[in-house]
């Protein structure tokens, strides 16, 4: 399965809406962070429910998608419909 046709690629919202995760059918995410949009870009790879991502920056960083919540680098994420 491509990432373009994963049934996790879409946007993910904390909360209060302040991290706004998006991933995109390319491989590559958006992170906006409050008024700052795209704070932080860079490719992923889903591999059944793990998520790896490498930012345009240099660091890395994973997380899991554990029963529609996507838990990441100490945050919890919500798919947004």
């Amino acid at each position: 399965m491509t990432q373009q046709d994963h049934p996790y690629v879409g946007l993910w919202v904390t909360g209060d809406r302040h991290i706004r995760h998006e991933l995109l059918p390319n491989g590559r995410y958006d992170e906006a962070r409050g008024d700052r949009e795209s704070a932080y870009r860079g490719r992923y790879e889903v591999r059944g429910n793990h998520i790896e991502y490498w930012d345009d920056t240099g660091f890395t960083a994973d997380g899991e998608f554990v029963e529609g919540v996507l838990h990441h680098a100490g945050m919890i994420l919500y798919r947004q419909r």
